[in-house]
């Protein structure tokens, strides 16, 4: 879809991957017209540097929509509180905001007849069997993969509804890239992210059981690809964003080392977060390639090259 001259809504425009999506559409699109939403809770206003839109600096729950927006054309809503490892307290907090933020924007889009493109997770999935598949061995671990899925569950239920516009989920497996520095602190990055922040300081990067965890790493320019792709989606839907492939911890540990110039070995702990802790992720994406007609460009060792030039 060509998107100049569009009215184009991004939520967490500020963040990771909201901010790469941004700066990518502005680029791509430099006649398109470009809304941020983002609380700048995690979000950081150097990701948007060279911005040229305008910004809502708010909480999706304390904004009137109707009002700061007329006539959207796409919605991409990234907002959401990320947050795993968190107290009770915390958790209700992530639960009602990620699920009833996402409640306003699906209320607006539809009666807007806006396209929606939302972010869900890979996590809705916990520990079922690789590889995982939409509809199947949906057992979260923790909160925030509880709300999403639960966001999935409401939007399944408006598929129909949406008629010629698009309604589009996509489950981020584990995303990587530029604009992770920003966060509010190292722990909050993506495990490329941790491991490089320790190795380029000389440190031993920190493992569990042996390193032997496998995890689907997928870059943030082939997920930015695939919102954009989402846009021409053959049908509504719900699809994983990954590479097909897992990828095992020490493996990893020998590609930073590689690009690093470094030679450090892992050192080994016991994980004190068995019960909600993902030992083995990787997307089944038959579907996303069939309806999306979106598949990676980049492999691990490719991605991590492009990061670290950043």
């Amino acid at each position: 879809m060509d998107l100049n001259k569009k009215k184009i809504l991004i939520t967490g425009g500020a963040g990771f991957i909201g901010s790469n999506l941004v700066m990518t559409i502005q680029e791509k699109y430099p006649e398109a017209e470009i809304f941020v939403i983002d609380n700048f809770s995690s979000g950081h206003f150097q990701n948007l540097s060279g911005f040229k839109g305008d910004i809502v600096a708010a909480n999706i729950l304390d904004i009137d929509l109707e009002k700061d927006f007329l006539d959207l054309d796409i919605i991409f809503h990234q907002a959401a509180i990320t947050d795993t490892i968190i107290s009770r307290d915390e958790e209700r907090k992530v639960i009602y905001e990620n699920i009833e933020s996402f409640r306003r924007i699906l209320d607006y889009a539809l009666s807007h007849n806006t396209h929606l493109v939302y972010a869900s997770s890979s996590g809705v999935y916990g520990n079922s069997p690789a590889p995982m598949k939409v509809g199947e061995g949906e057992l979260p671990l923790n909160a925030y993969s509880f709300s999403k899925l639960i966001i999935d569950n409401i939007a399944r239920k408006y598929f129909n509804l949406f008629g010629e516009k698009k309604l589009v989920g996509l489950r981020y497996f584990i995303v990587y890239g530029p604009n992770e520095k920003y966060k509010v602190t190292e722990t909050k990055g993506s495990l490329i992210w941790k491991f490089y922040s320790e190795m380029k300081k000389g440190k031993r990067p920190m493992l569990f059981d042996g390193g032997k965890q496998k995890r689907d790493f997928v870059y943030v320019k082939d997920v930015v690809n695939s919102n954009l792709l989402a846009l021409d989606a053959k049908r509504n839907g719900i699809f994983n964003i990954g590479t097909g492939k897992a990828i095992i911890f020490n493996e990893v540990i020998n590609i930073l080392n590689k690009f690093i110039g470094t030679n450090l070995e892992p050192e080994y702990q016991i994980n004190s977060f068995k019960d909600s802790y993902q030992y083995y992720t990787e997307a089944d994406i038959v579907s996303t390639k069939k309806y999306l007609n979106w598949e990676p460009e980049y492999t691990l060792e490719q991605g991590i090259r492009d990061y670290l030039k950043s």
